[in-house]
């Protein structure tokens, strides 16, 4: 019986990957999820709902997914061809009255745009906003591409592009691809300069007949870029090889990513709204992060990014053959020699999380005097342990190698995490010597060693306590068996190597835990009193009345902050 569980547990863990280069769950067939609008046109997710124009229906709808519930957000919206979230605001491609606006409560309020009296008419068909706050919007029938700036003053990025349509950007923001709608040709351009698009090549053909519909485009965190067809929504690779297609029962129009995982892929066609479980998720919009901008949930600390930090965002930092891990990275613009760094890694169970999770802590921290970079790592359902940690190691190594161009004392490098973030520091603090834990990501010739770590209720252990007793339970849907593709007992060896307590030696940084009273306080106890046999600096801040997540949280946000800064300041200036 034991023998037919742990077998069962493995075909549930490996089901989703049958296909080695296909991002699409194919244990999950396409889902209907609603078939009554006019035309459903260019969804966006806000992190927490889909807002999906109707645009000859001239509506606008937003679903939460969690409840399955509607709301019309607009009824009487005109109609809106496109819509992207991002820093914090829902931007509109408003075809009808011929220029770009956002959503301010029930108002649009217009950005820029085109004559809506031209002949042709000039009218914006889709759009992508980059990290910067810069619009892309493409003119079909015009054959071009328009840039809209911070500022709000547009140009022509791109002309002579036959029939642009679909539209998105590459996770760097170093190509822009555009979906040329007659030709069914897929087409990548460079981007020296934000706006300012370089000469393009062809990146792709739609080579399934002669229907047109090269369509509505997005992208997923790997970089893999999607399209819809006249029949189906196509996706390459960021060499342009096709790796799957996901057919429609009707016409597909667009696509993005939602829901709390990022891994469903919603597209809108001539039968309605649908949705695709994907192996690979999306990418999350950007925070708000204007300075002075209210915050909407006011239990959790800002995100804006004040005038004294500079922020660069969708820095690649590791590279395994396409797949590029990007990580944002914040400085105090007046600095008077090199600072201390921390690398920032957000939590989420090893499968679920983005790098923007931990704004507000990366920005609070780089106010403190410390250069921060929020990582992004490769989760669960993407790739198998221990391709999460080869990235957290491979962030502390470009850290280390940029030392120089990002001001930073290579000496003094450190790293905070939370949940499962918090195990993979104390895997970086204590395996950092491990080769199996290092990886291919680059800078091979600089060291991953950390000198000191804070742990923000991440579990060490996991041959012992809660995740080897999950591992054992069929019905815990245990994270460390999706993550390890593995039960315990199955491979043992596997989860002694992502085994952070083990590799406590005397060589490991001082490690400082920061918890809620009402999470598990005891959870590294065990670590604590190893790293104290050894000599070596530990302890335990208990935050009264937090549960787990609370560095995220106000009041104890600010503690968490004022806690890791006076341990790095300690630790850093001892060392």
């Amino acid at each position: 019986m034991k023998r037919f569980v742990c077998i069962l547990l493995t075909l549930v863990c490996t089901g989703n990957l049958a296909s080695a280069t296909s991002p699409v769950d194919r244990t999950s067939p396409l889902a209907t999820v609603r078939t009554d609008f006019a035309l459903a046109d260019g969804p966006s997710w806000d992190g927490f709902s889909l807002y999906v124009p109707d645009v000859k229906g001239e509506r606008l709808f937003r679903y939460f997914p969690t409840k399955e519930q509607w709301q019309t957000v607009l009824g009487d919206a005109g109609r809106i061809s496109a819509s992207f979230y991002n820093h914090g605001k829902l931007f509109l491609s408003d075809n009808g009255a011929a220029h770009i606006a956002f959503l301010a409560g029930k108002q649009k309020t217009r950005i820029a745009g085109q004559d809506p009296n031209a002949t042709p008419p000039a009218r914006p068909n889709d759009l992508v906003v980059d990290s910067r706050g810069g619009i892309y919007y493409t003119l079909t029938r015009q054959n071009q591409v328009i840039y809209i700036d911070p500022d709000g003053q547009q140009t022509v990025a791109l002309d002579n592009v036959t029939t642009p349509n679909g539209i998105t950007l590459s996770p760097d923001e170093r190509t822009l691809y555009v979906a040329a709608y007659a030709p069914k040709e897929i087409w990548a351009y460079p981007i020296p300069t934000a706006g300012r698009p370089a000469a393009g090549k062809r990146f792709a053909v739609m080579d399934d007949g002669p229907a047109k519909g090269a369509d509505g485009m997005t992208i997923d965190r790997a970089g893999n870029v999607y399209c819809a067809g006249a029949t189906d929504v196509w996706i390459w690779n960021p060499s342009g090889k096709l790796l799957d297609k996901i057919a429609c029962p009707t016409r597909p129009i667009n696509c993005t990513f939602g829901d709390r995982d990022m891994r469903s892929l919603y597209i809108t066609g001539f039968g309605g709204l649908y949705r695709q479980r994907m192996i690979v998720s999306g990418r999350s919009p950007h925070p708000p992060s204007a300075p002075g901008e209210p915050v909407k949930n006011k239990n959790q600390p800002s995100t804006a990014i004040p005038n004294d930090i500079t922020a660069k965002l969708d820095i690649p930092y590791a590279r395994y053959g396409d797949r590029q891990v990007l990580l944002d990275l914040f400085t105090q613009r007046q600095r008077s020699g090199p600072q201390p760094a921390l690398v920032i890694v957000h939590g989420g169970g090893w499968k679920n999380g983005d790098k923007t999770k931990f704004r507000a802590l990366a920005v609070a921290l780089a106010q403190r005097g410390y250069v921060t970079a929020a990582i992004e790592y490769r989760l669960a359902d993407e790739a198998a342990f221990p391709a999460g940690i080869h990235d957290c190691n491979a962030a502390v190594r470009y850290l280390r190698a940029n030392a120089a161009t990002y001001q930073i004392d290579p000496d003094r490098i450190g790293a905070v995490g939370g949940s499962a973030g918090g195990h993979l520091v104390g895997l970086m603090a204590s395996g950092w010597q491990t080769p199996e834990l290092q990886g291919t990501g680059g800078h091979a010739d600089q060291s991953s060693q950390l000198q000191a770590a804070v742990v923000m209720a991440g579990p060490l252990q996991m041959t012992q306590g809660s995740v080897a007793e999950r591992s054992r339970d069929p019905k815990a849907d245990s994270n460390a068996n999706r993550w390890l593709r593995k039960t315990i007992d199955q491979a043992p060896e596997l989860y002694r190597l992502a085994d952070a307590h083990l590799k406590i030696s005397a060589k490991t940084p001082p490690i400082l835990f920061l918890c809620g009273e009402l999470d598990d306080p005891p959870r590294n106890q065990a670590s604590r009193d190893k790293l104290k046999h050894l000599g070596i600096d530990t302890g335990i801040k208990i935050y009264p009345d937090a549960k787990h997540g609370c560095w995220n949280q106000l009041p104890w946000f600010r503690l968490v902050v004022d806690d890791a800064v006076s341990f790095f300041q300690t630790q850093f200036e001892t060392n």
